[in-house]
């Protein structure tokens, strides 16, 4: 047995690597630097984890949510980690402090894009070894990433400090465009780069066009309540999200809402409880899942159309990490794109915005945060025009996009193999169950939920849904 298997089981329990596992880790040794796109539940987090063992100095990991960077230090700690520690706003001001005055203790250093502006945590890294830098969910640094995080775009600055370090890139989709802007901003050199197939065989697709909002939530009801999960369903947003939670409780069903007006500690809670197999459905917004270790979901709906292809993929990639078979089901009505447009832009700033911010410091300030934090960083490295430019070219971005969705659900073709095309793949292999265009078993794939109060299930869901399964 090599050396990196026998850390792999002593450590981790595992007895061989995944795809690519093996691969990665030892160009991470090497000092390179590495782009890993893997599908959600590969197994990202040893691709940073395992090399630290083989490396003198800290790992710094930065993590764009604070639930994902709780969930990674509770696992380390569940291997028998000990030297872990997490710096955000969990922490109160003593614990910063006490940590940032022992930071040498730690291995693995958690933290978030807008700590990196802390000058007390910066001088506090400077005095330690670092033996990489891993940035997490590495499409949040792109701008035309489905998640763009404006704060992580400084990271190309706080680097700078770092030059020996080797950065170590994960994420699970990518187009070529992100690719070269995550490559870009973390300054790579030359680096290793793997791209696992983006193909999930275990995951069925199915796309249903609704004449109306009221046919849509009629047949959401139908599915979830005549159907087992354990499942998430995704909307747009947070009224949308407690609605159907609330709807679905009244039926029967063991469901929770999440999305990120909940207070931190509730959606703790919700996370374990879902986890722990006490809810069935999650009713959520796209703040829900990531770092979410569920291995048996087995359905993902969408209510809407998502605003990327790679937002997309990202949410329906959360069903069948255990191997088995799942369903990602979306239901659409015409409207729905121009929602689409519409929440995928919400954060940006438009030309009128653009124009008073530079003229005004205090006009930006009124701004949303997240609109005044993407114009605080353009502001520092372009002129007005270039910004208005700039957003300009993102909003006709965002709108191709969205269209090459819609287009895409509206198409007779495989459904699998379109999604594949867009990054670049080729479908080799059709499943058996591959997408509602092709061949699609729905009576195989969805298990009937079995009823205590069926007089408490409206008939007409119940024979839509029932419909839909016969053969």
């Amino acid at each position: 047995m090599d050396k990196l298997s026998e850390i792999l089981q002593q450590k981790f329990g595992h007895t061989s690597f995944r795809e690519g596992q093996k691969e990665i880790i030892e160009q991470v040794i090497a000092g390179k630097d590495v782009v890993a796109i893997l599908p959600t539940g590969m197994g990202k987090s040893l691709l940073y984890q395992l090399p630290a063992y083989f490396m003198k100095g800290a790992v710094v990991i930065v993590s764009p949510l604070l639930s994902l960077m709780q969930d990674q230090v509770e696992q380390l700690k569940m291997f028998g980690e000990k030297r872990v520690v997490a710096i955000n706003s969990f922490l109160t001001y003593e614990q910063k402090e006490m940590v940032m005055s022992n930071l040498a203790m730690y291995k693995f250093i958690f933290t978030s894009p807008e700590m990196l502006q802390n000058k007390r945590f910066n001088c506090a890294l400077s005095s330690i070894s670092i033996a990489y830098i891993v940035a997490d969910e590495a499409h949040c640094i792109s701008q035309w990433g489905y998640d763009f995080r404006p704060d992580y775009l400084r990271i190309s600055n706080w680097l700078d400090a770092f030059p020996e370090a080797n950065v170590l890139a994960l994420t699970a989709t990518a187009t070529q465009k992100v690719v070269d802007d995550i490559k870009g901003t973390l300054h790579m050199s030359n680096p290793f780069e793997f791209i696992h197939s983006l193909d999930r065989p275990t995951i069925a697709y199915e796309v249903q066009k609704a004449d109306s909002q009221k046919e849509k939530e009629a047949w959401i009801m139908g599915r979830i309540t005549t159907t087992n999960g354990p499942g998430i369903l995704y909307t747009q947003s947070r009224k949308k999200a407690e609605y159907y939670a609330y709807e679905l409780e009244k039926k029967g069903v063991k469901v929770a809402f999440y999305h990120a007006k909940l207070e931190q500690e509730d959606r703790v809670l919700v996370q374990q409880q879902f986890q722990q197999g006490d809810l069935d459905w999650i009713c959520a917004t796209n703040a829900f899942g990531m770092g979410i270790h569920k291995d048996n979901i087995r359905q993902i709906i969408h209510d809407h159309i998502p605003t990327s292809i790679a937002s997309y993929m990202q949410e329906v990639g959360r069903a069948a990490r255990d191997g088995k078979q799942s369903i990602a089901s979306l239901i659409y009505t015409n409207s729905d794109v121009e929602q689409a447009f519409y929440v995928a832009m919400k954060d940006f700033p438009d030309e009128t915005d653009i124009h008073a911010a530079f003229q005004s410091e205090e006009y930006q300030i009124l701004l949303p945060e997240t609109t005044f934090r993407i114009l605080s960083y353009w502001k520092e490295i372009l002129s007005e025009q270039e910004t208005i430019a700039l957003f300009h070219d993102i909003k006709k971005r965002k709108w191709l996009e969205i269209q090459k969705l819609f287009t895409l659900f509206q198409s007779e073709l495989c459904i699998r193999e379109q999604i594949l095309n867009t990054f670049d793949e080729q479908l080799t292999t059709k499943p058996k169950n591959c997408c509602f265009n092709c061949s699609l078993d729905l009576q195989q794939l969805l298990t009937k939920r079995e009823y205590q109060n069926l007089e408490n299930i409206e008939l007409n869901w119940f024979n839509r849904i029932n419909e839909l399964l016969r053969p």
